[in-house]
């Protein structure tokens, strides 16, 4: 797998959420911070505003999609000076969205037939903090993709795919949606570093992907992490001397390499643990390690607690 398909592997948890919306004028919706958990918005048909705890509002048009990685809160309106309606939703206790795939409308009492009316689409995934990747730290807390001609193509497909399961619920729709979100969150993810690299930033992981030798290294450690990597290795791949590759991957991974691939290899075995039956063993040689000893103190070093009460104890968790 890359490096962007195996950040969703490794971080998503539970039963993804999304939601059809149409809001009829005038209304106000306040969404309450939700940590350890990622989700975006985007505009169907009409337009909105989009106003964070901190900064100006955002106007959003017909096609625009607006990504929150870090679950912060924030409000959707059809103006900025729209009183907001309280409580806050609340998505993960709120009984409109009891079901993971729902369709609602806001407002339906009030309308008329002079009232705009807006369109939204809506997803929620819940992320595993323990195993947050870097590169979802880089991102800034709301990442807008606006609509523009031969811009965004894919996110667009995928959000009028997505909408359309929505609208009408049929055979099929509790695989289709989840794999639907789940390109859909790689499309904008894909999309927001390909904005990146026009901007050609110097450090981060926005640099670390557009740069084709550390790219090259990082997918050499992410397609095979049970490889015995070492710097020189890594290096070769990237066609770059061993002390050129370790200070250009360090200053824009952030960790120089084989703190990384460590890092990596503990993400991974804690998936495995998480979404399989494997032997501890099997676990510890998929992931590099020969002695099952060796691979428990690496990662209780990591996690603080050791694999086999890991893997009792975190699925219990991420059910609830």
């Amino acid at each position: 797998m890359d490096v962007l398909s195996d950040v969703i592997a490794v971080m998503r948890m539970g039963e993804p959420r999304s939601a059809r919306v149409e809001w009829h004028a005038p209304w106000g919706q306040r969404f309450v911070s939700v940590p350890g958990s990622a989700g975006f918005q985007a505009v169907l048909e009409g337009f909105c505003w989009l106003i964070p705890p901190n900064g100006r509002p955002v106007q959003l048009g017909q096609g625009d999609v607006v990504f929150l990685p870090h679950g912060s809160g924030y409000a959707l309106a059809d103006s900025p000076s729209t009183p907001l309606t309280q409580p806050a939703c609340d998505p993960q206790h709120d009984p409109r969205w009891d079901q993971r795939y729902a369709s609602d409308v806001i407002g339906r009492t009030a309308q008329n037939g002079s009232q705009p009316v807006t369109v939204t689409i809506c997803g929620g995934y819940q992320l595993d903090p323990s195993r947050a990747h870097p590169l979802l730290g880089d991102l800034p807390e709301i990442v807008h993709l606006p609509s523009r001609a031969g811009r965004n193509q894919e996110v667009r497909a995928a959000v009028d795919m997505l909408a359309r399961e929505l609208d009408d619920i049929r055979l099929g729709v509790d695989t289709i949606v989840p794999a639907l979100l789940d390109t859909l969150l790689l499309y904008i993810l894909r999309g927001w570093l390909h904005e990146q690299s026009g901007r050609k930033p110097v450090s981060g992981w926005a640099a670390a992907l557009n740069d084709s030798e550390i790219r090259a290294a990082l997918n050499g450690i992410h397609n095979d992490p049970a490889k015995q990597w070492s710097v020189a290795a890594l290096s070769a791949v990237a066609g770059l001397s061993r002390a050129a590759f370790s200070r250009k991957f360090t200053a824009l991974v952030g960790q120089p390499p084989m703190a990384y691939l460590t890092w990596w290899r503990m993400a991974t075995a804690a998936r495995l643990l998480r979404d399989s039956e494997a032997p501890l063993g099997a676990i510890a040689r998929r992931v590099g390690y020969t002695s099952e000893y060796a691979f428990a103190n690496a990662f209780k070093r990591q996690y603080g607690i050791a694999p086999g009460r890991y893997r009792r104890v975190i699925p219990a968790t991420a059910e609830q």
